[in-house]
């Protein structure tokens, strides 16, 4: 996982932002959950927008959880029912697009499967050398 040190300078988006950037991501899918707007990768959850309408619940690796948490208080945040997860919470304007995109694709790396991950870091690396 990559540490998010340097945030965009432009902070706040929507959710249908999110989808935008995650939409470039293999085996992306819009769901719902929970009755609230959702990302899958072949079915499994990436990120949904939580009630408030201003927080994504995102899938995050346990370790990088608490760096986040302890880095940008401000941006990421937990509630009790998220504890045992491995999501946290980001406030959506308070992030900025650079660093959402860099969340979305470190979730998605944890859900996708090892082939389309290696098919699209092949299609990165060959975009790299046009």
């Amino acid at each position: 996982m990559r540490r998010r040190t340097t945030p965009s300078a432009k902070k706040g988006v929507s959710f249908d932002t999110a989808y935008e950037l995650a939409r470039q991501l293999p085996g992306l899918t819009a769901s719902t959950s929970y009755g609230t707007r959702a990302l899958k990768v072949d079915k499994k959850f990436l990120a949904r927008l939580k009630e408030d309408g201003d927080t994504l619940v995102l899938r995050v690796d346990m370790v990088s959880r608490d760096y986040m948490l302890r880095d940008q208080p401000e941006l990421f945040y937990i509630t009790d029912h998220y504890r045992d997860y491995p999501t946290i919470l980001v406030r959506l304007s308070k992030v900025g697009v650079d660093q959402l995109r860099e969340l979305l694709e470190d979730g998605w790396r944890l859900v996708a499967s090892p082939r389309r991950i290696a098919e699209f870091d092949a299609a990165r690396r060959e975009r790299s050398r046009k």
